[in-house]
Formats: structure tokens, C-alpha cells, sequence
């Protein structure tokens, strides 16, 4: 296991390497693998760029995610204003089922609400409205209910994570209930974790995982 201070070395390595980011902007510190960042950024994808590079650190068992968004006062918009835009993106969005969608916007905090077929089009509506100017936060909430009611086959998953580069599946176990999966044992960072998980929502037939995965590094 890395010590603190190797761990908060390489985090800051990793949010440098970002083209977005400016290492200054974000404060590291490191304890018994958990990290947590501060500052303040301009957009609310910086935000969620410096959260995703910890992530992708071996070691890394959790984020504690303390940056605030601030905006000048030539992008400050109001809940009203970024509701448009944010519906406008969706329609814009072929990917992205409009009709489906319920959006809430509170001090700037965006809320996706609604039942998609699948989980890409859950992560292309957050990008599309992580991109939004104003925009200070994402909830998706989306709840994930296929047509599709194929039984899940546990084999396919476990091809889909073997021809996976970026994932470790050796250590990780896979219980099939109904429209359900469970993932359980460990994996070597909390990127290969959440990585698992949208392997998993992607299988046809699944709606919902129970994502057990313990970051063991």
C-alpha cells in the first residue's frame, strides 16, 4: 500500500496531466487512501475532470470532493435560464430521449430525473449538461428500465471484462438475480470499480448493479 505522501504525490501528478486543469487550482491531501480535493474552478467539467484523474490513481479506496465552482459575473446564470439550455441540449441530442427527461435546477445544482433503455444515454445526458455554462453540480438520477427482457447472461459480462484492458477482473465475482447484478470483491482503483459497473449496466437486460466492489490495492 502507497503511504500518504506517495499517494498525494501521485494525485497531484494526475490532475497536472489533465489538459483542463490547472494544478494550482486544486489542493490534494492524502490519508489511509482517501483524498481529498479543494479549491475553486471555473466550470462545473473541471470539477468533475480533477474528481475522475484521482479516481484513476491505484491506491485510491475513496474521494472526498470539496471544490466549488465560482463563476464571473459574465457567466453567471440564472435556474431559469439553465433549465433552457439544458432541455435544448436534450433535444438537440439524438442520443438522448427527450421525452423521457425531467430536469430541476436549484442555485445553479442540475437534477435529471426520468427511466432510460440504457445506461450510455444516462452518461451522455450528464456530459451534455456538464458543458453547460452556469452549471455548478449534476445529480443523475436516472433509473435504467430496458424493453429488452433478455435473460442476463453471466458469461457475457465476464467476456466484456476480460476484453476490457483497463480492468483487473480477476478478483471480481459476479451474481446474476432477475434484472439485477451484483459485483463483489476487489479491484485496484476506484476507476476500475466504477468502470465494472457501467460494463455491467450496458449487458442487455440489466437494469440495476449493486456495485460491492472493495478498492484493494
Amino acid at each position: 500500500m502507497k503511504n500518504n505522501e506517495t499517494l498525494q504525490k501521485d494525485v497531484q501528478e494526475a490532475i497536472k496531466w489533465e489538459p483542463l486543469l490547472n494544478a494550482a487550482e486544486i489542493g490534494v491531501t492524502a490519508k489511509d487512501g482517501v483524498i481529498t480535493l479543494t479549491g475553486i474552478v471555473n466550470c462545473y467539467s473541471k470539477k468533475s475532470e480533477a474528481e475522475d484523474a484521482a479516481k484513476n490513481v491505484a491506491g485510491v479506496k475513496a474521494v472526498v470532493e470539496k471544490i466549488e465552482v465560482q463563476f464571473d459575473s459574465m457567466s453567471k446564470k440564472g435556474d431559469n435560464e439553465i433549465a433552457n439550455e439544458v432541455l435544448i441540449a436534450f433535444k438537440e441530442n439524438l442520443a438522448v430521449p427527450y421525452d423521457k427527461i425531467k430536469v430541476k435546477v436549484e442555485n445553479g445544482w442540475v437534477t435529471l430525473e426520468g427511466e432510460l433503455q440504457w445506461n450510455y444515454q444516462k452518461e451522455v445526458a450528464k456530459r451534455a449538461v456538464s458543458n453547460l455554462s452556469g452549471v455548478k453540480g449534476v445529480s443523475n438520477n436516472f433509473i435504467i428500465k430496458s424493453d429488452i427482457n433478455d435473460e442476463i447472461e453471466k458469461v457475457d459480462i465476464e467476456r466484456a471484462f476480460a476484453r476490457t484492458w483497463s480492468l483487473d477482473d480477476k478478483n471480481i465475482q459476479i451474481k446474476v438475480s432477475g434484472n439485477r447484478v451484483t459485483l463483489s470483491g476487489t479491484v485496484s482503483s476506484l476507476y476500475q470499480r466504477e468502470k465494472a459497473e457501467r460494463i455491467t449496466l450496458n449487458a442487455p437486460g440489466v437494469w440495476a448493479v449493486n456495485n460491492e466492489l472493495v478498492v484493494d490495492y
